[in-house]
């Protein structure tokens, strides 16, 4: 048997961290098994389906590193249509269906509870389709259904606690209980890996391929992923959405390998690791039960050590959409042909060991390409207090001696201006780092200043003394 998984988002906004997470546990258990893997765009729901939405998924998923043209797909569930039609009506013509006309007050009427579900009042009543009516499957009274999990073992279910659910609507479309159960028959679909909010309807569909005469998949079903609350990711309360951390910055090989820890561990005290690690290690059956708290924090620092290791020439090229826009990228501040890319080959290896996410290189290097710098109000608050104008000025006197203009000999100048003043080099240069860069954090100040040049260095610190006046 040739093990073929699927991965079915709907096109209906963005990508979602948690079907990241799901279609690489997919692929990478077909490439374990040398299986295939497929893609489904469930797009049934026309109000909302949107062809953009379409192909941020396959972009998304490039990203994460399933390119398209190594799976099977786009197949698009709209086009199985008739598909689906055909096996509601075998069901109903089975007597494995009925239709019902009940709507939910008529059930709560009958039974006096606003919590039970359908309680089989049409199953004998031998209607047939028609207007308001919907397609009930008939569960099975007695017995078990059993499901085998690579997750949670063999989860079982009574059969008298399933109620006779849904499979069509009144105008013959089907539901995704059904569409689901039947997309995947016609795909050849051998294992379902999936998140374990799916694990209530599991039984509904195993009991839909077995009264349709195919057998069941194995199934697998990952823990939910929680916020620092511990609530399901919610994409009206959470930042959810995929293409947010790759436009802010995050590595897709960070973003990878932090997705797949959510439940899992690589064996030894490590969790950075190469994909190729991964690849070889991930066992579905390994995955823990509990729900895997998504931490930002935690996928923040990944990404800086992602960054860290790489080379000068990788980590240049990675910055280059910060630093020219994109579509979806904001434009940097500067105006393009002041950009000067043998400037920031030079700062570069400054801005690769403090920088989280890659847009944050813009604040880093924006005062090389600005005639002048930002004017961040809290900076200049903390910096420019009583006395700073006279450092500013000895400062300025110091540079402009100087026969070196170099990051030692910056260094070693400013530290004389504050020794004259009986201050130490932290304090000597904040009004000074404020001046130049406009924030009080940042690139290692005498390094920038060598490389910002004499000329522009003096203009800027002349220009904030004359502020202070």
């Amino acid at each position: 048997m040739t093990v073929r998984v699927r991965f079915a988002p709907s096109p209906t906004g963005m990508f979602h961290v948690g079907g990241a997470r799901s279609a690489l546990q997919n692929w990478i258990y077909a490439q374990q098994h040398g299986g295939v893997f497929v893609l489904r765009i469930e797009d049934t729901d026309a109000a909302r389906n949107r062809p953009e939405w379409t192909e941020g998924i396959i972009s998304a998923l490039d990203w994460i590193g399933i390119e398209r043209g190594t799976y099977e797909g786009p197949h698009f569930q709209s086009s199985y249509a008739a598909d689906h039609t055909a096996a509601a009506t075998r069901l109903y013509g089975e007597g494995r269906a009925y239709y019902c006309d009940c709507k939910r007050e008529d059930v709560i009427a009958r039974t006096g509870n606003t919590h039970i579900g359908y309680d089989g009042f049409c199953r004998e009543r031998a209607l047939g389709p028609g207007e308001g009516r919907a397609l009930r499957f008939r569960t099975p009274d007695e017995g078990e259904t059993v499901v085998v999990d690579l997750v949670r073992g063999k989860p079982t279910f009574e059969n008298k606690l399933l109620e006779d659910f849904v499979i069509a609507r009144s105008d013959g479309s089907a539901v995704f209980l059904l569409a689901n159960v039947v997309d995947d028959m016609s795909m050849g679909i051998t294992h379902v890996i999936r998140a374990e909010e799916h694990l209530p309807n599991t039984p509904k569909q195993q009991l839909l391929w077995e009264a349709l005469g195919v057998t069941p998949p194995v199934w697998g079903h990952v823990p939910v992923i929680v916020n620092e609350k511990r609530q399901k990711l919610s994409k009206r309360r959470d930042k959810v959405a995929l293409e947010s951390y790759r436009d802010e910055g995050y590595l897709a090989a960070a973003m990878r390998n932090y997705l797949m820890l959510l439940g899992w561990a690589p064996t030894g005290d490590r969790e950075i690791v190469p994909w190729s690690v991964v690849e070889a290690e991930y066992k579905i059956e390994e995955v823990n039960h509990a729900p895997a708290f998504f931490d930002v924090k935690k996928l923040r620092a990944f990404n800086g050590e992602y960054i860290r290791a790489l080379s000068s020439t990788e980590f240049t090229q990675v910055c280059a959409p910060w630093l020219s826009g994109t579509e979806t990228i904001a434009t940097p501040p500067w105006d393009p042909e002041k950009f000067d890319s043998e400037v920031f080959a030079t700062i570069a290896p400054l801005a690769q060991t403090r920088i989280a996410v890659l847009s944050e290189i813009v604040e880093y290097v924006d005062f090389f390409f600005l005639d002048e710098p930002v004017q961040d109000d809290a900076s200049w608050a903390k910096a420019m207090k009583e006395g700073a104008a006279d450092i500013l000025d000895g400062a300025a006197a110091a540079f402009g001696e100087l026969t070196e203009w170099s990051a030692d000999a910056l260094k070693a100048a400013l530290e004389q201006v504050g020794e004259a003043r009986g201050l130490k080099l932290g304090k000597t240069q904040a009004p000074v780092r404020v001046a130049v860069t406009g924030r009080t954090i940042g690139l290692p100040l005498f390094e920038s200043i060598e490389v910002l040049g004499r000329d522009r260095a003096l203009a800027r610190i002349a220009a904030a003394r004359a502020r202070l006046s």
